[in-house]
């Protein structure tokens, strides 16, 4: 075996299962059509519950990384936990068509939530994810109620350079040596989750489409979402300046709460957030109105 390794799928399964043994024991597991493939979807929570629909991050991060919060989110929505189209996870992209643009990436999520029944949701997404939900609550306010957005890159700021060059080796040539020392470098002191390393380790390999980049959103339109914005951004992050992410935020959504997590780095979100994220998130999507 090389230092690589072949990818092997029923490695990779086995990781993604023991990290969604982490869920509640009620949650349940769907695969909606779409245009650009299968979009596996885990759900908990009442089934009339207000519908919250979780992005997560890129890469191997997966829908299985919010169990940390799961409980807490499904005592007041129907959670939808999603595995991105064309990313590591059980989503399946239909051959060649698979999204390629920001508007590609908007009719995939218009798709699901059509095949999901769901004409409006509350909408939450880590780093990558959350610039995929900052995206679509511009495309189509009228179906986002609430969104947050956990440490996301790309919305407000870019990427630092010392993070893209610790990431740049993983990224050409990914091994799980590789990936565990890039996480640990980023991650610093925060304790990571055993499995949710190995579901990181086990998705080298696996065969993921180039996903979506573009630029960040314009300004002038993230100053006419009248969405309410809940930023959250890790203190230790070492993909941003928090400071200067959340500064921005403020001068351009006219309404949006911020706030910093302490003790806490961009890839320890979510699965190794503070105990108090949960709720967090909780009392920002069940606020009234006004």
């Amino acid at each position: 075996m090389s230092a690589r390794g072949p990818y092997d799928a029923g490695r990779f399964h086995d990781a993604y299962d023991k990290v969604m043994a982490k869920w509640p024991a009620e949650t349940e597991s769907v695969t909606v059509p779409t245009p650009f493939g299968a979009t596996h979807v885990h759900l908990t929570g009442p089934a009339d519950g207000r519908p919250l629909v979780l992005l997560p991050g890129g890469g191997a991060a997966t829908s299985a990384s919010w169990y940390a919060q799961a409980a807490e989110l499904s005592r007041t929505h129907r959670v939808h936990a999603v595995d991105l189209i064309g990313a590591p996870g059980r989503s399946t992209p239909a051959g060649d068509r698979h999204p390629r643009t920001v508007a590609d990436l908007a009719g995939w999520l218009d798709a699901l939530l059509d095949g999901l029944g769901i004409a409006e949701t509350d909408l939450g997404g880590h780093s990558y994810g959350a610039w995929i939900a900052l995206h679509h609550a511009l495309h189509a306010p009228g179906r986002v109620r609430r969104l947050f957005l956990l440490d996301p890159t790309q919305c407000f700021a870019g990427f630092e350079a010392a993070y893209l060059l610790r990431a740049l080796p993983m990224l050409l040539r990914p091994t799980p040596r590789r990936v565990r020392a890039f996480l640990e470098w980023e991650t610093g002191a925060t304790p990571l989750d055993a499995d949710w390393v190995a579901l990181q380790e086990a998705a080298v390999g696996f065969p993921e489409r180039r996903p979506v980049t573009g630029p960040r959103p314009a300004p002038e339109a993230l100053r006419a979402l009248e969405v309410p914005v809940l930023l959250l951004l890790a203190e230790n992050s070492r993909t941003h300046d928090a400071a200067e992410v959340a500064a921005r935020a403020r001068t351009l959504l006219p309404h949006v709460e911020t706030e910093v997590l302490a003790d806490v780095s961009h890839h320890a979100l979510p699965q190794s957030a503070p105990p108090g994220l949960g709720r967090r998130l909780g009392d920002f999507l069940t606020a009234p109105a006004g």
